[in-house]
């Protein structure tokens, strides 16, 4: 009886340590997992599209792979450029990258597409660019412009995928086509749910690449992930969106780039707080956006008092549980404001997008405008959103 209880005890406590294991064990992107790709690469004139995000490891993947012996004979970068200090909505020049010598394209600035010139000497283009998973994030725009490129040349596309810190959850409302931006080009969810190689394989399943072309691709998945899990990323994804919490809030807050209302903008906490001068005396909290170098050199209410929502310390975990947007913040500051008639009148302000090109759908600033709840705006997503989750499902890498 003793022995029995003896290997009993023994074999419990060998189950927990393999469960504690599991669950340690660490998340490899693709672009870590170099064994799985490298002779694929090898002979092969190399494209890069890439940002400070491409790192394996504690360098950039270009310089990693160089010191690899892959020959890379181009960088592409997106918006931000390759090194990633240009603000949001600035136009990128092409360049020679300053450390490699290697010739450095812009995808935002003259042209968002690659030429067939900038294609000529590329016999494969590698895609390796952290993604947050939101439709108005403009990195996966960039992703189909250079499938659309690639197809069209007939080039290879190989994208070494990284985990989506918002994939737990897939929310908002269909984009409709006649809001069709350079914030969202096709008909997702504000969150899509999918990694930049899920999202590549939906482009091409779909026919959404231009003139329904399909491009070759190979996908370097993502070792021990899933959607559901937390994955706080190592480099920040853009200037702005530069701590985790404003990674997590930004598919809500970024939608006050459709009012008349500052975001954070011009401050070390962009999207994690909100707020305008007009709203003094109805909150407490205040903020006061200045001028900074590439993040925001010329931000909304520059050198003025804001005054309005603090989310620094918001429970983030609330995504988790709820799997929605929060767009209760808009709706309340919409009813605070003493001038709603310019609230979402973005031509008063310097900001990139209408709410329409944002949130994607032509109702949504009638609906806060005649007193509509959170519970009657999200009914009115449906049945879109249902069948995106469902079409989503083709096209998954991971559970």
């Amino acid at each position: 009886m003793k022995l029995n209880f003896v290997f009993s005890a023994l074999l419990t406590l060998i189950i927990l340590n393999a469960c504690a294991q599991t669950s340690k064990t660490k998340i490899l992107t693709g672009a870590a997992q170099t064994e799985k790709y490298l002779r694929l690469l090898k002979g092969k004139r190399v494209g890069m599209v890439v940002n400070p995000t491409s790192i394996i490891g504690q360098q950039t993947s270009v310089d990693s792979l160089l010191k690899r012996g892959v020959n890379i004979v181009k960088i592409f970068g997106p918006e931000h450029g390759f090194r990633g200090n240009a603000s949001a909505g600035i136009k990128v020049d092409d360049d020679v990258d300053t450390k490699t010598g290697i010739k450095a394209v812009s995808l935002y600035g003259k042209h968002s597409t690659p030429s067939t010139e900038d294609l000529a000497d590329v016999d494969v283009m590698v895609f390796d660019i952290q993604d947050v998973g939101v439709r108005f994030y403009t990195y996966i725009n960039t992703l189909q412009h250079v499938m659309e490129a690639c197809a069209a040349n007939n080039k290879e596309v190989m994208i070494l995928d990284r985990p989506n810190p918002n994939g737990f959850y897939i929310d908002g409302p269909i984009l409709d086509p006649k809001f069709k931006s350079g914030i969202g080009l096709q008909p997702i969810p504000i969150l899509h749910g999918l990694t930049v190689g899920e999202y590549a394989q939906m482009l091409n399943g779909e026919g959404w690449l231009k003139d329904k072309l399909k491009c070759k691709i190979t996908v370097i998945k993502n070792a021990n992930y899933t959607h559901d899990m937390a994955y706080e990323l190592p480099v920040k994804p853009s200037p702005n969106l530069n701590t985790q919490q404003a990674i997590l809030l930004y598919p809500s807050t970024c939608l006050f780039e459709g009012t008349y209302l500052n975001h954070g903008r011009g401050t070390q906490f962009p999207f994690t707080m909100i707020g305008s001068p007009s709203l003094k005396g109805k909150y407490s909290f205040s903020f006061t956006p200045i001028s900074i170098k590439g993040m925001a050199e010329t931000p909304l209410f520059q050198d003025q008092v804001c005054y309005g929502l603090d989310l620094r310390n918001y429970d983030t975990a609330n995504f988790r549980k709820t799997k929605m947007i929060n767009i209760s913040w808009l709706i309340e500051l919409y009813n605070s404001s003493p001038n709603k008639a310019d609230f979402f009148n973005t031509k008063l302000s310097n900001q990139m997008g209408t709410i329409e090109k944002l949130i994607g759908v032509e109702d949504f600033r009638s609906q806060v405008i005649a007193g509509k709840s959170e519970q009657e705006i999200r009914a009115s997503w449906e049945p879109g959103l249902s069948k995106y989750k469902q079409m989503r499902k083709k096209y998954l890498l991971y559970p």
